[in-house]
């Protein structure tokens, strides 16, 4: 078995965005693209946006594979072959077995590297990894085919990398076209966010996400509406949740929170010793998340007066009109979220113990609920 860490943009257990042929609930991006490649107003960057999840990393791959693969738009001579009506590539196509191999010399994908003094994945994505861009462009621009490169995800560039990629923008490689998959678009800088076009991908509906995690291929486990209502739409939210078993701690966290106004702190040490435990530290990081949702959850029924439409998990409705019955509970709980974020935040990055830090944060929250 290989030791080799996982690439940064997959999921561990779900396929890579490559190997995803379909795309479902972003038609409206995809024929922005293709209305843009048929009218021959092609831009050179592209900023593909949206919730975490949600198919912008596989919306990239489409794209790649269909520029690589598709020659460009006819004059609208008379013999000229009808436009194409969809970024679809038939997985037969020599393209899409090079990129489904990693063998395309024309795509260049960039993610977070592996320091090789360290031989740890990097924490960000370095100037060296977009300076490396310039060789790809220099080796490949002999034959004059088009170049695409993915950058997944673009958040990640620190700031050397992302003043090279500007200068990059600034002076785009003829016959190039470059896709930065961001999360937090705001996060970037000002001038690489005007020298790409956006498409904005959106929250997938209930019955997309079933569809888009029949096609994963992923065994799901857990009930495909309760991973919806917590995944806010994303598919690989849900398959996150569903593969690290997200359902069953989000459970406990409301029983936990069902023992209110006497807390039950053996529940709570024995969750902050499960998410302590040596390499639970993506573990950690879901607890977290899943704290924030339900934070989220319950400031907005306190601000609605009602809870949400779909229960995440068993006599959850209940629970959030218990602990959230007015408008005022709701601010307290929106405040709370938060401080809880920002001091988890801080605690996960200087490292401080995981299991006083689930348990301080558990505390807080009890500390904040309605008597």
């Amino acid at each position: 078995m290989s030791d080799a860490p996982l690439p940064p943009d997959q999921i561990e257990g779900a396929p890579h965005p490559r190997e995803t042929s379909r795309l479902v609930g972003q038609e409206a991006a995809e024929a922005a693209f293709l209305d843009a490649w048929t009218r021959g107003k092609l831009h050179h960057a592209w900023l593909l946006t949206g919730p975490r999840g949600v198919g912008k990393a596989t919306l990239a791959w489409r794209i790649a594979r269909f520029l690589i693969s598709t020659p460009d738009p006819d004059d609208g001579s008379m013999f000229a072959a009808p436009p194409p009506e969809s970024l679809d590539v038939s997985p037969d196509h020599p393209v899409a077995r090079r990129i489904l191999s990693g063998g395309e010399p024309a795509l260049k994908s960039v993610t977070r590297s592996v320091n090789p003094d360290t031989k740890r994945m990097r924490k960000q994505i370095v100037v060296d990894d977009i300076r490396a861009l310039n060789g790809f462009f220099q080796l490949s621009a002999a034959d004059g085919g088009r170049r695409v490169v993915i950058i997944d995800d673009a958040d990640e560039m620190n700031p050397n990398a992302a003043n090279a990629l500007l200068k990059m923008l600034e002076e785009p490689p003829a016959r190039a076209t470059l896709l930065l998959i961001s999360h937090r678009p705001s996060g970037l800088l000002p001038t690489i966010r005007s020298r790409c076009r956006t498409l904005r991908l959106r929250a997938l509906s209930p019955t997309e996400m079933s569809e888009a995690l029949a096609l994963s291929g992923v065994e799901v486990e857990g009930d495909a509406t309760a991973l919806a209502a917590l995944s806010g739409g994303s598919v690989g939210g849900a398959l996150r949740l569903s593969l690290m078993g997200g359902l069953q701690i989000y459970a406990e966290l409301l029983g936990i929170l069902n023992t209110l106004p006497h807390l039950d702190r053996g529940r709570i040490v024995k969750l902050a010793e499960a998410a302590a435990q040596r390499g639970a530290e993506e573990k950690l990081r879901l607890l977290f998340t899943l704290i924030d949702l339900l934070l989220a959850r319950l400031a907005r029924t306190g601000a609605t007066g009602t809870p949400p439409p779909q229960e995440a998990a068993p006599n959850e409705a209940a629970l959030l009109a218990r602990l959230s019955p007015n408008p005022a509970q709701g601010r307290v709980w929106a405040d709370l979220a938060q401080e809880v974020s920002a001091r988890a935040g801080h605690g996960l990055a200087v490292n401080l113990d995981p299991a006083a830090l689930v348990l301080d944060t558990l505390l807080k929250i009890s500390d904040h609920a309605p008597r």
